[in-house]
């Protein structure tokens, strides 16, 4: 039944009630991410109110984000998302570190090519010029999340080789100033949304077609020299970015 904390005369509309409950339940555990709820009959008889008031308040949870329903199966907690601040410059594994999550990487491949012409325009070099380009699948707790291609200047990725940098365990900001001693500076971000194609969609273990977050990364050093130009590409189902703005 509602606990008696939510007054029987309370202004706050049952579902809400019902709803803050159902919440509360959730954030301390007794129903896990990926957890089925109960169903609504045995919701309303657990909080002594009518199913409409459940179905309301399964709405309500549901339009957050918070469970979501699977046809013919029931409902279910959603997996709650990781998020990183784009208001600072950081690398991932250093923002989710911080968070608390585990970061590994795994590296598909790092050789030295032709720079494409966009990228080429981007690091401020001359056509035809080799870069280092790095292509690596993210894993948070163990999950692909992000796949990330990497452009950098063939004498920067030299100095990473040189330096025996563990591009498996480390972010690449962090190995450019503690271990080159590269000072950065700011970072120009592009993003907007695409669809996995078959690539993108077997390294991040979603359906082709899914939406996924695109964005474009150009950063530069201290002396406003750009240094590393990359594309990343976050699933949606399991990563989001923030940002506070302020008037």
């Amino acid at each position: 039944m509602i606990e008696q904390t939510s007054k029987p005369n309370s202004q706050r509309p049952l579902y809400e009630q019902v709803k803050e409950q159902l919440l509360a339940k959730i954030d301390e555990g007794t129903y896990l991410p990926l957890a089925q709820l109960p169903s609504e009959h045995e919701l309303s008889e657990q909080f002594n109110v009518s199913r409409i008031t459940i179905r309301q308040a399964l709405h309500r949870l549901s339009q957050e984000g918070v469970i979501f329903k699977v046809h013919g199966k029931g409902t279910f907690v959603s997996k709650p998302k990781a998020y990183q601040n784009i208001s600072q410059l950081q690398g991932f594994a250093e923002a989710m570190s911080h968070s608390g999550h585990h970061i590994v990487n795994e590296v598909l491949s790092v050789k030295f090519v032709a720079a494409p012409l966009k990228v080429a325009a981007k690091l401020k070099l001359p056509v035809r010029s080799e870069v280092t380009e790095i292509k690596r699948v993210r894993l948070l707790n163990n999950e692909p999340v992000s796949y990330e291609l990497t452009y950098l200047p063939k004498v920067i990725g030299k100095k990473l080789f040189e330096q025996q940098v563990d591009l498996r365990s480390t972010d690449i900001f962090k190995s450019l100033e503690e271990e080159l001693q590269i000072p950065l500076g700011y970072a120009d971000l592009n993003i907007d949304a695409i669809t996995a194609d078959d690539e993108l969609a077997e390294l991040l273990s979603i359906d082709v077609h899914t939406p996924i977050l695109r964005v474009e990364r150009l950063t530069h050093d201290a002396q406003n020299h750009p240094l590393d130009y990359e594309f990343l590409y976050f699933s949606g189902e399991s990563f989001q970015y923030q940002l506070r703005i302020y008037r």
